[in-house]
């Protein structure tokens, strides 16, 4: 089965187009993946990756399904991930999949990490994380929870063996968790090439992104006198 994946929900946007869970390549060998930084972007680029990624799928293979990263992570990332993902769904004709984000990051880690408990992280706000357990095999051991990161967080795991820690909320983790069990990978983002696809796919009328919390409106700093 052939998927277009689609990853926005935190600054690094990426698309992928896999088969079976791998990777599809073009005449050079590279792979059908895009990433971009700029999360502000993400409405502009991520068409533009796509419509590349489409062109360069070799004929006479066609598109049967599209996966969106589920979040959590950024409101405004995840509602335009959503809002392209449905459309391309609604548009080929094709079931849409929810993948989640903490999940994928963890099997993009667990081929690098043995022996240890793979906790994602995404960066909340001030010292609070999105965050989730999983054991080397991807099941998990701790749901998806907001937590505010401190010198208790995840003693009792920590007790008991090794936790990996990675993503952009770890870093916050870095100077409180003083434990010799705590181990941290930099440099892991959610990746569309690495999106954990569910079996089932979601209603493409009304499911929405896993926000975790509700959206906050930042108070503008521009006062018109």
């Amino acid at each position: 089965m052939i998927i277009l994946n689609i990853e926005t929900s935190t600054d690094a946007c990426s698309a992928a187009i896999v088969e079976d869970g791998a990777v599809l390549t073009d005449a050079t060998g590279a792979p059908l993946r895009h990433l971009h930084p700029s999360g502000s972007e993400h409405s502009r680029e991520l068409a533009l990756m796509i419509q590349d990624l489409l062109s360069r799928l070799p004929q006479p293979q066609r598109i049967e399904g599209v996966a969106v990263s589920e979040g959590p992570g950024s409101y405004t990332g995840l509602r335009i991930g959503a809002s392209v993902a449905k459309g391309l769904a609604y548009g080929m004709g094709v079931p849409l999949y929810a993948a989640s984000t903490l999940r994928s990051m963890a099997a993009q880690v667990a081929q690098t990490v043995k022996g240890a408990l793979l906790c994602p992280m995404i960066d909340a706000r001030r010292m609070e994380v999105y965050s989730a357990v999983y054991s080397p095999g991807l099941e998990e051991v701790v749901p998806v929870e907001a937590t505010v990161v401190d010198e208790h967080s995840f003693a009792d795991l920590l007790s008991k063996g090794k936790v990996c820690f990675f993503g952009n909320g770890a870093d916050k983790c870095k100077a409180v968790l003083r434990s010799p069990n705590a181990v941290f990978v930099d440099g892991i983002v959610p990746d569309a090439a690495w999106m954990s696809i569910p079996a089932e796919p979601v209603d493409l009328a009304y499911w929405e992104p896993f926000y975790l919390k509700e959206y906050q409106a930042k108070k503008s700093t521009n006062i018109i006198k």
